[in-house]
């Protein structure tokens, strides 16, 4: 049972990870472009905005990339039905990259207000223990994956070669019959 859970334990560390890899790669980004535009007046006006509205209705910030985004999301799914797998997929993952961009932006801003909710608290607590969770699963599998890349990759090239060749010796001796003379 164990072997036909663990994919979807490795999947579900996965998406959390890449979630979370956006956010924290992403959001720097889009903070960076919004320092750039040159309506100071708007943007002030957008930040002083925030810190006047309530905690709980800080919650509703959060709605305004997901509802913008939708439509694009909604038509990445309908080229993806019509056959046009990489434009859709396209679209969708750049509508993913803007969404999760947007919302880091605005938990950045919006941070102080929202640590004053209890449940929001408690959700935030729990997603920090997911995130140590996925770590706990995908962070021994990337070393496994890094350890033979290392030993495959252009800096170790004859202790590869080394392995390679031992492993097939061993191999030939395993499948020579007893009898069989050794000399060839």
């Amino acid at each position: 049972m164990r072997r036909l859970v663990r994919p979807f334990i490795v999947l579900a560390a996965l998406v959390i990870l890449l979630e979370t890899w956006i956010w924290e790669r992403v959001g720097p980004i889009i903070a960076r472009l919004v320092e750039l535009l040159p309506l100071k007046a708007v943007k002030q006006a957008i930040h002083d905005g925030i810190q006047r509205l309530p905690p709980y209705a800080t919650l509703a910030v959060f709605a305004i990339p997901a509802i913008l985004l939708f439509p694009f999301k909604l038509a990445a799914l309908a080229l993806i039905a019509r056959g046009h797998l990489i434009l859709g997929g396209g679209v969708f993952f750049l509508a993913k990259v803007v969404g999760v961009g947007s919302a880091a932006f605005l938990f950045d801003a919006c941070k102080p207000k929202l640590m004053q909710i209890p449940l929001f608290v408690w959700a935030y607590e729990h997603w920090l223990r997911w995130l140590a969770w996925a770590h706990g699963h995908i962070d021994p599998i990337k070393e496994r994956i890094r350890r033979v890349t290392r030993i495959l990759s252009g800096g170790r090239p004859n202790r590869a070669l080394r392995l390679l060749m031992r492993f097939r010796r061993s191999r030939r001796e395993r499948m020579r019959p007893a009898s069989a003379p050794t000399g060839a």
